[in-house]
């Protein structure tokens, strides 16, 4: 599993787990897109300060982070993306990929489909301080 936060020409952010799509082999091999499987849109808010009381008042940059199915109504769970639609990728704070590994791949592991649980992620947005 290959798990990657991409932003796309339309200026979303995507988390998805990514296999290359390519054409040709060996010396002729070129990506010409990537697979996204169970792809969510990653939907951050405003910042917020948020105060600790230990030895005095420490404040960090905390964001609240939310998952939204991208392509809900698509009956495919991997759907393929050209690769000039992907402006960059890069591995996930380890903190979205754990939100993401638990809400999204291992949400019932049961046999049901994404389309129960699509919208379970965006019910109740989850704190993460990104900075460490």
């Amino acid at each position: 599993m290959t798990i990657k936060l991409m932003l796309l020409k339309s200026g979303e952010d995507i988390i998805a787990d990514v296999s290359e799509m390519a054409v040709g082999e060996d010396d002729d091999r070129r990506v010409v897109g990537y697979f996204l499987n169970k792809p969510c849109i990653v939907k951050m808010r405003q910042p917020e300060l948020l105060t600790e009381q230990c030895d005095g008042p420490k404040k960090t940059a905390g964001y609240e982070v939310s998952l939204f199915p991208w392509m809900p109504l698509a009956v495919e769970e991997t759907i393929p993306v050209v690769a000039d639609w992907i402006i960059t990728m890069v591995d996930p704070v380890i903190k979205l990929k754990e939100m993401y590994t638990t809400d999204i791949v291992n949400y019932k592991k049961d046999g049901t489909t994404r389309k129960d649980n699509q919208t379970d992620s965006s019910d109740k947005p989850v704190k993460v301080d990104l900075a460490g």
